[in-house]
């Protein structure tokens, strides 16, 4: 599967308005950090099919969402449920780490 890259025009229905939970990559290009993490996003992705959905934001292009939740620094991954944060974390990380966050979410 390719992970989702969600517009400001979508952040409602892809995001706020999911039944599953849903992790937000919050990305630039030139952000080398980005690109790492976004290669262990894709690795993991398949794993929660059905139990948690994987979006990205383009957060230079998509700024008035990036605005919204104050995204200071990338990447910055979010995880939403029912509409709200539950879980927000700067910077890059691990694969066994990113599983255990995700993991949380889907129990």
């Amino acid at each position: 599967m390719t992970i989702k890259h969600v517009l400001t025009s979508d952040w409602d229905s892809d995001v706020i308005n999911s039944d599953t939970p849903v992790l937000v990559d919050f990305w630039a290009t030139w952000c080398v950090p980005c690109k790492m993490i976004g290669k262990v996003l894709e690795q993991v992705e398949g794993k929660y099919e059905g139990k948690v959905k994987f979006v990205k934001l383009n957060a230079d292009e998509e700024q008035e969402i990036a605005t919204k939740y104050q995204i200071r620094a990338l990447p910055t991954i979010m995880i939403f449920r029912n509409g709200e944060i539950v879980e927000k974390v700067v910077g890059a990380m691990s694969k066994g780490k990113l599983l255990k966050l995700v993991d949380k979410y889907t129990k």
